[in-house]
């Protein structure tokens, strides 16, 4: 994985540099120097981090971006204008910058952002649907539900980038899908939508034994994959709820609890198996398996086997 920069000295190169990389755009220009900064990293395809950089004032507008854009302003004041209504935001705001299906326009002065560029399909990746069958799961506010809850959203994505930047060369999708499905996560937990809460009747019928060990099976074979929550729940042909309530009755724990139970397992073979003077590390092995944060990993392993996976690795 790698971060690529661009860099715009001028108008003209600001306005071909969004037009090819996200939607086609007319920057009028009112003030500072023209120039135009971006650093994108994408965490496979679904999610992308973009730091913006404008040396400039401008105003523009364009269709709808089909993803969700969800923004920390560093530096600078932008003004999001759709469905009518203008949204002013300024240093240290969060908000979802614009619905994904509205045309918009920005007025922005000097503007340093960081934006996670979302796609709406990844929400039923990691949330059931609304409540009711009809509208699609959605956010329902762009602003965070609480101070709190703005800051979760901070404090996860610098835990992302700086993840990100740490990486081991050829980390594969399991580890970049982690990381888009927590940001994912991450704002369904900060911003308002529609998601259903609760398990309905069905779920609870759903909740039986047998679910569990279909699920059981899917995670044991797939345990290498890159796969969802959503992913486990269409195994077991039930809805993420039930799933949930299934393992929480009859285990005690989560899917995705049992899913990093099973990939330490893997991760511990493969530590046994390892050759240290062949440039296997535990960090390697461990971001293979879907860990992001190796003083946590080294911490559940630890917990799981007595020593710490560098003795493993060492044996």
């Amino acid at each position: 994985m790698s971060t690529q920069v661009y860099e715009a000295h001028n108008v003209d190169a600001a306005e071909q540099l969004i037009s090819e990389l996200f939607t086609p755009v007319r920057l009028r220009v009112s003030g500072g120097n023209g120039t135009m900064c971006l650093a994108r990293t994408s965490l496979g395809d679904h999610v992308a981090l973009n730091r913006f950089t404008f040396g400039m004032g401008y105003t523009t507008q364009g269709p709808a971006l089909g993803v969700i854009p969800i923004a920390r302003i560093r530096a600078g004041t932008v003004t999001n204008c759709y469905d009518g209504h203008e949204h002013d935001n300024g240093p240290g705001d969060v908000m979802i910058s614009l619905p994904p299906d509205r045309d918009w326009q920005g007025i922005a002065a000097n503007l340093d952002s960081e934006t996670v560029y979302l796609d709406p399909a990844l929400l039923a990746q990691v949330a059931d649907g609304p409540p009711r069958t009809g509208p699609v799961l959605r956010f329902t506010g762009h602003r965070p539900v609480s101070a709190t809850a703005a800051r979760l959203w901070s404090d996860t994505y610098d835990f992302v980038l700086a993840t990100v930047d740490t990486l081991p060369a050829g980390t594969g999708s399991l580890l970049t899908g982690s990381l888009a499905r927590l940001l994912t996560a991450t704002a369904l937990t900060v911003f308002p939508n529609n998601a259903r809460t609760d398990p309905t009747s069905a779920d609870r019928h759903d909740a039986h034994p047998a679910t569990v060990r279909r699920v059981v099976a899917f995670i044991d074979a797939h345990a290498h994959a890159d796969i969802s929550v959503a992913d486990i729940a269409a195994a077991a042909h039930v809805t993420i709820r039930a799933l949930q309530l299934a393992f929480r009755r009859h285990l005690d724990t989560t899917p995705t609890g049992y899913l990093r139970r099973v990939r330490l397992h893997h991760a511990h073979q493969d530590l046994l198996a390892a050759d240290p003077s062949s440039g296997d590390t535990v960090s390697a092995i461990a971001a293979r398996l879907g860990f992001v944060n190796h003083s946590r990993f080294t911490a559940a392993y630890r917990a799981t086997y007595g020593i710490p996976p560098s003795h493993t690795l060492r044996q």
